[in-house]
């Protein structure tokens, strides 16, 4: 039902996109960011589903063009031209996602002689782990739903790209590590530190492509991510997933479906992974509780990050759908429907968010109309969230 009443509202949402970014309008030069733009393509994917309407597949493909011919090139105010690559034009073409992607952000990369600036870094491109992979889980939505492998394959031709170059083995001990931001061309690291749940994005991200690659009568041994897989679970071992910060727990209430979708489908041995996710969820839901930023006015709160959350709760209210579907599956979990439960208390919270950010005057403010693109495909992605969640 919540679908039904909310399309005319998606569409709209999303149609001012493209207006607004240059996917649609000849008189605006294109303008694209690579997290956002992994949302759009799956809200696009989800209103051709929706509707069988045409249009949205084609807008949903035209910007994976728009994204690779720009964010897969050099910035016009770099030296370099051509594909962050290095490949020649028709073969770049043909893999563009070879190199990386750029994040698509105003200012050009910190060069080597300038300081580091921890806020200024925010607004220098370069290249996100945790960008990368939304846009691998995006390309893969495209294979789903249209039957063309070629985006998984392009998916999975990122993933390798990147991987080798965001890991590194640390001299002391042989463990690997993770970068958090690396150059565009990927030859040195912006940020050194690791993201929080990078390695864990990383881990099912590459699950959810190799599923659709094993499938794939064209795809060849080195597009195969057996290594890379293995690496992220090593890096994962160990690691506690709780935040507070609602953007992070809405990721992990998301990877936490996803994973449970994957669990389903294949024998990938990752029962304890769920288990500590799934506590993990829940503690951050109760520190973001106690906090109850929710109170705020609209100029102290950031509509993507509660956004975030909010796509990560719908996620959620389709797991005991998912358990009941295949309980011999999830059977050796003794908590999981305590866990479950637990975490479905916090559900409203979704609708809450929702209607906050749909009233007009709370999008007068300097934090909706700041941030305006993000904020509004995933308010769109919030309301209409099963091309993102699904894997």
């Amino acid at each position: 039902m919540k679908q039904e009443t909310s399309k005319p509202v998606v569409r709209e949402i999303m149609m001012e996109f493209a207006h607004l970014t240059g996917l649609l309008s000849s008189r605006e030069k294109p303008r694209r960011y690579l997290w956002t733009d992994a949302f759009a393509v799956c809200n696009f994917l989800t209103l051709y589903r929706q509707t069988s309407d045409e249009r949205y597949k084609e807008l949903a493909l035209r910007l994976v063009a728009q994204v690779h011919n720009i964010l897969g090139r050099h910035r016009e105010d770099n030296p370099w031209i051509g594909w962050i690559s290095g490949l020649p034009e028709e073969e770049g073409k043909a893999h563009p996602t070879s190199g990386g992607l750029r994040i698509g952000k105003g200012m050009n990369e910190r060069r080597s002689h300038e300081p580091y600036d921890e806020q200024l870094e925010w607004d220098r491109d370069g290249q996100y782990y945790h960008y990368l992979t939304k846009w691998m889980h995006a390309l893969n939505r495209v294979s789903r739903v249209t039957g063309d492998s070629l985006y998984n394959r392009w998916a999975v031709e990122l993933a390798k790209a990147v991987h080798a170059r965001f890991t590194y083995a640390i001299a002391s001990g042989g463990e690997k590590r993770m970068y958090w931001k690396m150059s565009i061309d990927l030859s040195h690291p912006l940020v050194p530190s690791m993201g929080h749940h990078d390695p864990l994005d990383g881990l099912i991200t590459y699950l959810e492509l190799q599923q659709i690659a094993a499938k794939d009568s064209k795809k060849s041994t080195h597009l195969d991510l057996s290594q890379e897989i293995a690496d992220m679970a090593d890096i994962c071992e160990g690691k506690n997933w709780a935040t507070d910060d609602p953007l992070g727990m809405g990721e992990l209430l998301g990877t936490t479906y996803k994973l449970a979708q994957l669990m389903m489908s294949e024998d990938i041995g990752q029962a304890e992974l769920l288990n500590d996710l799934l506590d993990s969820s829940l503690m951050g839901l109760r520190l973001f509780e106690r906090r109850n930023p929710l109170n705020l006015p609209a100029n102290y709160r950031l509509a993507f990050r509660e956004l975030g959350m909010s796509i990560g709760l719908h996620a959620i209210e389709k797991l005991p759908g998912l358990i009941k579907q295949a309980p011999r599956i999830f059977s050796m979990l003794n908590r999981l429907h305590s866990q479950t439960e637990n975490l479905m208390r916090y559900t409203p919270l979704s609708n809450m968010i929702e209607a906050y950010w749909l009233d007009d005057a709370n999008r007068q403010a300097e934090t909706w109309t700041g941030h305006r693109n993000i904020n509004m495909v995933m308010l769109a992605t919030s309301l209409a969230p099963d091309g993102y969640i699904a894997i």
